[in-house]
């Protein structure tokens, strides 16, 4: 007879197969009765609702929303599919944020259908569906599909958009316009539904933008054909985005518009940059001073158990995973071997920043390094593969209990690079240390150990303007990931600013223990 570890062991290979496509979202009928039951019961399946279940994990803290946030658009692209065939499309609202690269899981989406009843479906962790019963399905032409998501093209969602979402919506609105090759697709909608009112605020965001030609040739074929035009900029009054007078990925446009919006705040609250140090080696001095503090904040912040007693005998070379098992084995040695490695090319990377290198562009290789250091002990001792040091991830990320979902993995590499564009070009130490941050942690480029970077990276940008080294520390966690979310899911900068500069002005009066 089967031991209870074998009959689960034989659930497991039934769910495993279902997996294989990558698949997350399962049927009721997609497994027999006793299977579904035993892997609910052993927290590997989790219910949406009845008859509809998400993949999980038996290590998933009780209220961690993570494995339904990492389901949440597949789930929304099965169960519509399931229930409406290809009789339904995302609001063109919806569109044009995922179109834009907002990554924010919703509240509610609203699903547009013939087939639709005005209902509400509640989900999980105050999420939901809408269907919205519509007379009929738009033009083909009208529609694209993404992730098996059914979307109104990005031509179609802006001239269908109101302007007040525009206005609301100023970043995914600059993106999606700069991310478009030329006016066509959007001038001939344009024209053969008559929206001259349309026509005019499009006008006046391309011109916004730096688009001027789009701009001109919208107003003058509008008037051509016999409407009248009348030029406005929904975008008028809001903080200046940066021009983009070509065609540029919609992550780059996202991440450039960020920037330009919230520099301002980032740069009011910011203390005045001391400047580079004189004494070079009374800098450096104090950088290797810090190591333990920041070594164990760091790394406490992201869940390892660090000692005093480990951080010493890693400093101090004493740390031997080829002769002593407790170190082979030992998740927190490992990592803490890693950050002191880590440390040591930050270090150096600092002292030519003081000396002078543009920090932006040095970075731009130098955090390559960073990570290979971070994580060499780990494939040294064998718990990860040797590949895990090849670079960018390779598939989707997701923070734990956060509604945020970084990037596609796709958009990695035209990210990063955007972002040390945006570094080398920025004048002010103190935003390119809080958005540089910010912005590192919210492209998540790496599979694991992007907050120890984005901490590391701020601390670089801090040395160009000779800052002191800034710690954080463990206690203020909940706060710091509190204001990071504000800053990725609303666009709001200002907490995550405020709390960088009070802890480089507490640097700043008397460096941590």
């Amino acid at each position: 007879m089967p031991t209870p570890n074998e009959k689960l062991a034989a659930s497991l290979t039934a769910l495993r197969d279902l997996q294989k496509a990558g698949q997350r979202v399962f049927q009721s009928q997609d497994l027999t009765r006793t299977d579904r039951e035993r892997l609910l019961q052993n927290g590997f399946l989790q219910e949406v609702f009845k008859g509809w279940l998400i993949s999980s994990s038996p290590g998933a803290r009780e209220g961690d929303s993570t494995p339904w946030y990492a389901s949440f658009w597949e789930f929304c692209a099965r169960y519509c599919g399931e229930r409406f065939g290809d009789q339904w499309y995302l609001s063109p609202e919806q569109s044009v944020l995922l179109h834009a690269e907002n990554t924010v899981i919703p509240a509610q989406v609203i699903i547009h259908s013939p087939k639709g009843t005005n209902n509400k479906i509640t989900l999980l962790f105050g999420t939901s569906l809408y269907d919205l019963k519509q007379p009929k399905m738009p033009p083909e032409a009208d529609l694209t599909e993404r992730d098996k998501l059914r979307l109104f093209s990005p031509a179609a969602a802006m001239v269908r958009v109101t302007e007040a979402f525009l206005t609301s919506h100023p970043i995914e609105t600059q993106v999606v316009l700069a991310s478009m090759r030329d006016e066509s697709e959007l001038l001939r909608r344009l024209l053969d539904g008559g929206h001259s009112v349309v026509a005019g605020r499009l006008a006046g965001a391309f011109r916004r933008i730096g688009r001027a030609e789009a701009a001109d040739q919208i107003v003058t074929t509008m008037k051509a054909t016999g409407y009248d035009v009348r030029e406005t900029d929904p975008l008028a009054g809001l903080a200046a985005l940066r021009p983009a007078p070509v065609t540029i990925a919609p992550i780059v446009g996202r991440m450039q518009a960020m920037w330009e919006s919230m520099r301002g705040k980032a740069l009011e609250v910011f203390p005045a940059p001391p400047g580079l140090p004189a004494d070079k080696d009374a800098y450096l001095k104090l950088v290797e001073d810090i190591y333990r503090s920041d070594a164990y904040h760091s790394l406490s912040i992201e869940g390892y158990s660090v000692s005093p007693e480990l951080m010493e005998r890693v400093r101090a070379g004493a740390w031997n995973p080829d002769n002593l098992d407790a170190d082979r084995q030992s998740r927190d040695a490992l990592a803490a071997r890693g950050y002191w490695q880590a440390f040591q090319v930050v270090k150096a990377n600092v002292a030519e920043i003081i000396a002078g290198a543009n920090p932006g562009r040095l970075v731009r290789t130098a955090h390559r390094d960073w990570y290979r250091e971070l994580f060499q002990p780990c494939v040294r001792a064998g718990p990860i593969a040797p590949s895990a040091l090849a670079g960018y991830r390779n598939d989707a990320v997701y923070l734990r209990t956060s509604r945020y979902v970084p990037p596609r993995w796709e958009a990695v590499r035209d990210g990063m690079p955007a972002l040390f564009d945006l570094l080398a070009a920025e004048p002010e130490p103190g935003v390119r240390a809080v958005l540089g941050h910010w912005l590192f942690g919210y492209v998540h480029p790496y599979p694991d150990g992007n907050g120890r970077m984005t901490r590391f990276l701020m601390n670089a940008m801090l040395a160009s303007g000779g800052y002191p080294w800034t710690v954080i520390r463990v206690e203020d966690r909940t706060a710091y990931l509190s204001a990071l979310d504000r800053a990725s899911i609303d666009t709001d900068i200002g907490p995550f600013a405020q709390f960088i500069a009070e802890r480089v002005r507490c640097s700043m009066e008397k460096p941590p223990a």
